[in-house]
């Protein structure tokens, strides 16, 4: 570079560097200036010799960064210094104890945790992307500015992706719409969410983005026109109010169009709520919610509102802290056009996120804003040891869910996310609540677990301490948080049983001669068509593996020459991974329709499915139920031809299927009898029981209860239990 060039470089950094202090959103104090001034200084300095793929400097990147941060997101200088060195450590001589020493240990350590992130290698396949996404969310516990900052570098990225080989644009656009997007959401900083979609769609779709937008450009004006009529139609009622507002249009994302448009199957032309209009009016704290109600008043008064689509969000903000009031009213020329209605300070919050809370508390206040946050985002986080996938779609639920607001029994409001269930709202109050739970009433009155809640209920938890929980509340669970804790209960109770397992089966083992180890422990898990020993041991220690089962595999183990010739027949491949963590929840059992009934049943040849697959049922003429997999060759001309003869199906595993019995017991009535039998039952063997009736005649009595059990095998011991209880004479199943 001549020399003239690289003056007229620096003149362009030195401008960049006032420009910055110029477009912070928080005021600046004469410190925060130097700690700003400083990092610059070490950032243009550190990367003097670098220079991105479009030529330019490089050091104009972690300003761009810094900018963005400091106007757009509007943090504070802590983070301003950050994102001017967020690059330093990984690409220059300095290291973190320099940083360290000349910025103090905060600084050091977002840039720490930006550096982490950047090591993780790019290109790999989405579960290692899934898991790096863990692992970056993990470094939150260290700073959450961490992730702010790192969005705002991937949004610079995404600014200036032109000059990038079109693979990689493709790839980090998906990323950023996988992993980005949605967490741009969630803190709340909607604008950037938005144009990350968008920048995104540009190099996923380039066709379909182009076309949008040439389609948003034209009807500029026609939208424009649109406003000002809306606007005229209530600028009077407004005015004789005395309100101090002003009325913008704001198109809707290019990207949220795209979604539009595929979900409804319309065309941009077909669309109906393209735009939404904002009313923003100046008001003090006082006021604030009075004025939000009465433009409210003013908007339906001149335009039919959709009495469905009236979102009060002020009285119960969003999680992200968001606060409007939106409503839907069929405006001009007869479309349904989105309101939003709210303050100077709402805008700001919804334009800025939680940097915006911190601007309008002071001191000790300020840093609780973002205590709060980090608490959410934390629970996401408690459970890292789910498999990565499950976590990144977990936890985009999570993030894309909308929020309903319920009631804890003395009034206080909490968000769950849509759909969620009395057993979510447990685990949402207390970890130990949640497991404990016994029943829940909904609005005074006893509902199942599995109750779908909604807004404005009042939920009340019924705990004891006997209870604990089942296989089944995975079914009623839907938050990411409770079904991390019970899955990890249920692991940690399988394992207890499978322990137990063991012991018993090296005992049996031993007295037929056999040693427990690691051949012996194969062959059973193959002979029993299991997937791991832990398998093996669990159905061994609830007993769904009986006495007689062991002996027909020891009676085969010890021939081991016929077995050899067998082997040499039928070639059984040596199961992988033995004795891995979990317990796989193995299928070995078909059940059909709604109700789960085992019928009679034929695996069809044409994709022939095994235990575990994906499923449904067709009912053929002359061979009663075929089973299909999902994505049989076949399945989509039997589903479109003969929908009326398809029933679901589904493999459950039958270690873990209950069944209901029924005993019958005659015998002398006695007093405390009936304590006696249901601590039988339920207190020392863990039993559910679902009904019982007794009745007494003469001083004998008969009763029928119905137990729920996981096998024949807990079914005996339960009756010869019952026999040895004093007074009873008999004890039948029927």
């Amino acid at each position: 570079m001549t020399q003239a060039a690289i003056e007229q470089e620096n003149k362009l950094i030195a401008q960049e560097y006032k420009e910055l202090l110029r477009i912070s959103y928080q005021t600046l104090s004469d410190d925060d200036k130097k700690l700003i001034r400083s990092a610059f200084e070490v950032a243009v300095d550190a990367h003097k010799d670098q220079r991105r793929k479009s030529g330019e400097a490089y050091v104009f990147h972690p300003i761009a960064v810094a900018k963005i941060v400091a106007s757009e997101i509007g943090l504070d200088a802590v983070s301003i210094a950050s994102a001017l060195l967020h690059d330093v450590v990984e690409d220059t001589v300095y290291t973190l104890d320099d940083i360290d020493r000349m910025f103090g240990e905060t600084v050091a350590r977002i840039v720490d945790g930006l550096t982490k992130i950047s090591h993780l290698k790019k290109d790999m396949n989405i579960s290692q992307q899934a898991e790096n996404f863990r692992k970056m969310l993990l470094t939150l516990n260290d700073d959450v500015r961490v992730i702010i900052i790192k969005i705002a570098d991937r949004y610079h990225n995404m600014l200036t992706m032109d000059s990038m080989p079109e693979h990689k644009q493709v790839k980090i656009a998906s990323e950023t719409l996988y992993i980005y997007a949605p967490l741009a959401h969630r803190i709340g900083l909607y604008n950037i969410k938005t144009e990350l979609e968008d920048l995104s769609l540009k190099y996923t779709e380039p066709e379909v983005y182009n076309d949008i937008k040439s389609k948003i450009e034209e009807s500029k004006e026609e939208q424009q026109a649109y406003i000002d009529a809306f606007s005229n139609t209530i600028d009077n009622s407004l005015k004789q109010e005395g309100l101090n507002y002003y009325i913008k249009g704001r198109m809707k994302s290019i990207f949220s169009m795209r979604r539009k448009m595929k979900a409804q199957n319309v065309g941009f032309d077909e669309i109906y709520d393209k735009f939404a209009i904002r009313i923003i009016y100046k008001s003090d704290a006082k006021n604030e919610k009075f004025l939000a109600w009465k433009i409210y008043s003013i908007v339906t008064d001149h335009f039919t509102p959709n009495p469905v689509r009236l979102r009060d969000w002020i009285s119960s903000p969003k999680s992200t802290g968001y606060e409007a009031l939106h409503i839907t009213v069929m405006g001009p020329k007869g479309k349904w056009v989105e309101v939003q209605i709210r303050s100077e300070r709402m805008h700001e919050i919804a334009e800025k996120g939680y940097a915006a809370h911190f601007k309008y508390k002071h001191g000790e206040q300020k840093e609780q804003g973002i205590e709060v946050w980090l608490n959410k985002l934390q629970e996401a986080l408690e459970n890292s040891n789910a498999n990565a996938v499950d976590f990144v779609e977990e936890f985009k639920l999570n993030l894309y869910s909308k929020e309903i607001f319920v009631f804890t029994p003395k009034g206080e409001l909490k968000s769950l996310p849509k759909g969620a269930t009395p057993l979510d709202f447990s685990f949402n109050i207390h970890t130990e609540v949640g497991m404990r739970t016994r029943g829940a009433k909904v609005n005074g009155k006893l509902v199942p677990l599995n109750t779908t809640l909604h807004s404005g209920d009042q939920v009340e938890i019924i705990t004891s301490e006997q209870a604990k929980p089942n296989q089944n509340w995975l079914d009623y669970a839907t938050t990411a948080r409770a079904r991390a804790k019970i899955k990890s209960v249920l692991r940690e109770e399988k394992k207890s049983v499978a322990e137990e397992g063991k012991e018993i089966l090296r005992r049996k083992l031993k007295s037929q001669k056999i040693t427990l180890n690691e051949d012996s422990i194969n062959k059973m898990v193959t002979f029993f068509k299991l997937k791991t020993s832990l398998d093996l041991f669990f159905r061994v220690g609830i007993g769904s593996i009986d006495n007689q089962m062991i002996r027909d595999f020891a009676s085969s183990y010890s021939n081991a020459f016929i077995s050899f010739f067998k082997n040499r027949i039928r070639r059984s491949p040596a199961p992988e991974d033995i004795d891995r963590e979990e317990i796989t929840s193995k299928y070995d059992l078909l059940v059909f329709g709604k109700e789960e009934e085992k019928l009679d049943y034929k695996l069809s040849q044409c994709c022939n499915p095994i235990p575990g697959d994906e499923v449904f049922g067709f009912v053929s003429v002359s061979e009663g139920i075929k089973v299909h997999k999902k994505n049989c060759p076949n399945a989509i001309s039997l589903q479109s031809n003969y929908a009326y003869r398809i029933i679901s199906a589904k493999w459950v595993d039958s270690s873990q299927e209950e069944f209901k019995a029924d005993i019958q017991l005659t015998g002398i009535d006695n007093l405390g009898l009936v304590s006696e039998i249901t601590e039988v039952i339920s207190d020392n063997m863990h039993v559910n029981m679902r009904n019982l009736n007794f009745s007494t005649d003469g001083g004998t009595f008969t009763g029928k209860i119905t137990v729920v059990v996981k096998n024949k095998g807990i079914l005996n011991k339960l009756t010869e239990n019952l026999q040895q209880i004093n007074g009873i004479d008999k004890v039948t199943r029927l």
